[in-house]
């Protein structure tokens, strides 16, 4: 049987779009969570207030040195089956695991969200944070309004690499049963004897969600640079 042939007969006998489609929904949803969560824990660690600053650092430094595994694992183990906390799934397990899926990710990828903004944080001069200061603007205001439009757009690059390595790191949602990709490539090789082609039709899944989002955002990124 041609590659071709190979390929179509998989197509047609696995949901692998719909696995695929699962993936791009934890991916999104994961990427929206851990920039808003990531932002915030940027904003105290540049804080004013010494508890702030030391939550947010204390955050970063313990769960970028956690196994994304482990975290998933506890989300299921610990949250839904021993806490019974299901994020409002009721008796859906699929649906439970999903939600808790997307909170692991949230947590994980968030500390890497937060040094990635603080590095754009760092490129914007301290006079002009110190100006808006001179002019009666509150610390909130300066981040709000000086500080952070301009940290995004130096991080567009940092946050690019953040949000492909989230997107592959969604293999990971298997480990408690998420319909992803990996789950259904972990099906198909326990019933196909195609692992081969199995591995190239899902690496080319992940290749087609990946490098469009790198060269996309690495042109966004050139051209939103702040030139200084």
């Amino acid at each position: 049987m041609e590659a071709r042939e190979i390929v179509f007969d998989f197509l047609g006998r696995y949901d692998v779009l719909g696995a695929f489609w699962t993936t791009v929904q934890l991916a999104l949803l994961s990427a929206v969570g851990s920039l808003i969560w990531g932002t915030l824990l940027a904003a105290m660690r540049v804080g004013p207030v010494p508890l702030m600053r030391g939550f947010a650092t204390a955050y970063v430094n313990i769960v970028r040195n956690i196994p994304l595994t482990v975290i998933i694992l506890f989300s299921s183990l610990g949250l839904y089956q021993t806490l019974r906390v299901t994020l409002g799934a009721g008796d859906k397990v699929d649906t439970a695991n999903f939600r808790l899926a997307v909170l692991g990710l949230i947590v994980y990828t968030a500390a890497f969200v937060c040094e990635a903004i603080r590095s754009g944080i760092n490129t914007v001069p301290v006079g002009q944070a110190e100006a808006a200061r001179a002019i009666g603007l509150s610390f909130t205001q300066v981040l709000r309004l000086v500080v952070l439009p301009q940290a995004f757009r130096a991080a567009v690059g940092p946050l690019a690499n953040v949000l492909i390595a989230l997107t592959k790191n969604t293999t990971v949602a298997a480990a408690i049963g998420v319909g992803e990709a990996a789950l259904l490539m972990k099906e198909m090789v326990e019933n196909e004897a195609q692992l081969l082609a199995i591995s190239a039709v899902i690496a080319f899944g992940f290749c087609c969600l990946t490098l469009p989002t790198g060269l996309l955002l690495g042109w966004l990124g050139k051209k939103v640079a702040v030139r200084r």
